[in-house]
């Protein structure tokens, strides 16, 4: 049997990061086994859905790395794969159970005959779970409008793609007795289902819609790395078993599989992805680094198309280990860029202004001209040099001289910030620090 799993939103407005960890989940086993994975859109809803909404799934996918195999702009024997498109084949499933007396028209609605019985739903993640079926109501199958409701539909769909595994969140468990009744009234068997634990913030709240860092647009609007959150994400409810967190994607789909997936929901920890994105950006080529930099670069207008991309890509070397987010680059590169860099006042007021400062900053500046090797050895063995012949630390000619061509306090090596920056406009800023 060859696998084939779906992941199944409805577009309102948001790819939510349960949502994409339920796509992920999927594209995952569909890549360990070799399956399908397929992208089916529930949009049946037509006040609610949008093109601009779809569009938003669609992108974080895409951004995230998981390509989908059928479904929409793909193509394949049965895509693309739009609920909304499908409502013919939703009716003729309706007549059916109308003909076999399972269902009836109720006050302008469709109702299904639930059965009144105990149902057992063997799921791969959460085991055996009972249901009481006895007292369930009817189930209303398609409204008094005419459309189809969620239940039928994603029925309909699973038999229709011949779906083998049904891979959700566990927040759906309770209405899979309600599904798995409608393919027995269809004379079909129902795939295989497997629950994954519900994704909760840090104080054991469910993750919902409103909450912070709850969009995956957040995520791409902030500046993480996309390999970074799905490595993440894997570990909501899954992990390697070896107490590894930075797994490689490749190993991912090599190692994942349902049953490892854990019965206990999984907290979201802002502090651990942080730490992981930083870890991803720290591990990244100079050029793929180059590459996620450009757009926070231009939208704070430190760079253009014209920008020389030799040059900025020896900036970004030397603050690349510093960033943890590519929103907070602009911070660290602005004195890299841009003369008109700002300056720390309080920065100024206990470095520049220090006692004997001025004079140990002019002799540097002194030193530095003269020097005609512009390499960061040079630069910290001259200056090393005049600390020794003035009876100071380093640090009475490092801070200052820092403070002076960055306006900060913090920033990557010294020796390498001046050897990126040139001789000429260190020389240019050590004087205008003097003026200050």
């Amino acid at each position: 049997m060859k696998v084939r799993v779906r992941f199944a939103p409805s577009p309102t407005g948001m790819l939510h990061i349960g949502g994409a960890r339920t796509a992920l989940f999927n594209w995952l086993y569909a890549r360990h086994t070799g399956g399908t994975f397929v992208l089916r859109v529930e949009d049946t809803d037509a006040a609610r859905n949008t093109a601009e909404a779809r569009q938003v799934i669609f992108d974080g996918l895409r951004w995230l790395g998981m390509n989908w195999d059928e479904g929409p702009e793909k193509g394949g024997d049965h895509g693309p794969y739009f609920q909304s498109q499908r409502l013919d084949l939703y009716r003729s499933y309706v007549d059916k159970l109308l003909s076999k007396g399972l269902a009836y028209e109720f006050e302008g609605a469709v109702k299904f005959k639930m059965p009144k019985d105990r149902c057992v739903v063997k799921d791969l993640i959460c085991g055996d779970v009972a249901f009481d079926r006895t007292l369930e109501p009817d189930l209303v199958i398609l409204r008094k409008d005419g459309s189809p409701v969620f239940h039928l539909v994603n029925v309909v769909d699973d038999l229709e793609m011949k779906i083998t595994h049904v891979i959700r969140g566990e927040d759906h468990l309770s209405n899979t007795q309600k599904h798995l009744a409608l393919f027995a009234a269809l004379g079909a068997e129902p795939p295989q289902y497997a629950h994954i634990p519900l994704i909760l913030n840090n104080d054991g709240s469910k993750m919902s819609k409103r909450d912070a860092g709850s969009s995956i647009a957040e995520y791409h609007a902030q500046g993480y790395v996309p390999e970074a959150l799905r490595n993440y994400l894997c570990l909501l409810g899954w992990s390697p078993k070896d107490d590894r967190e930075i797994v490689d994607i490749q190993e991912l789909i090599q190692l994942f599989d349902l049953p490892q997936v854990n019965r206990h929901n999984a907290r979201f920890d802002m502090a651990k992805l942080h730490w992981m994105n930083g870890q991803y950006m720290a591990r990244q080529s100079l050029a793929d680094f180059t590459e996620h930099a450009i757009p926070f670069l231009k939208a704070a207008g430190q760079i253009d198309d014209s920008t020389d991309r030799e040059r900025l890509g020896k900036m970004l070397a030397i603050v690349q280990e510093k960033v943890k987010l590519f929103q907070d680059l602009p911070n660290w590169t602005i004195y890299l860029l841009k003369d008109d860099y700002p300056f720390d006042p309080e920065a100024v007021a206990k470095t520049l202004k220090k006692d004997g400062a001025a004079g140990r900053l002019a002799k540097l500046r002194e030193r530095y001209a003269a020097l005609a090797d512009w390499t960061v050895e040079k630069l910290e063995s001259e200056l090393k040099a005049l600390a020794a012949e003035l009876s100071v630390k380093t640090g009475e000619l490092i801070h200052p001289c820092r403070v002076a061509v960055s306006g900060k306090t913090v920033g990557p090596s010294l020796y390498h910030m001046l050897e990126v920056l040139g001789k000429q406009r260190v020389l240019e800023r050590l004087d205008r620090a003097a003026s200050l």
